[in-house]
């Protein structure tokens, strides 16, 4: 099969998050419009499903910098105070 959707191994890693996010919304709206083969709307299924695996890490991700930085201010109070 030979798709549109089909991306080499590796090149979702490599999208940032906008990216990610922005092509996942045109998945969806394919999917959701409709009159696509079978085969095809398991190959965006599959597709959206690694995007937002993408976009989830990418989250995970900035939380995780967001709640050291918080961390590292509040220790930063307890030793100024």
């Amino acid at each position: 099969m030979t798709s549109e959707v089909e991306q080499a191994p590796g090149v979702s890693e490599a999208l940032g998050y906008e990216q990610a996010r922005d092509e996942l919304i045109e998945v969806v709206r394919r999917l959701e419009a409709g009159g696509t083969t079978l085969e095809e709307s398991l190959a965006l299924w599959e597709r959206g499903e690694e995007l937002a695996r993408v976009c989830r890490r990418w989250l995970e991700g900035a939380r995780a910098r967001l709640d050291a930085a918080l961390a590292d201010e509040a220790a930063a109070d307890e030793d100024g105070a």
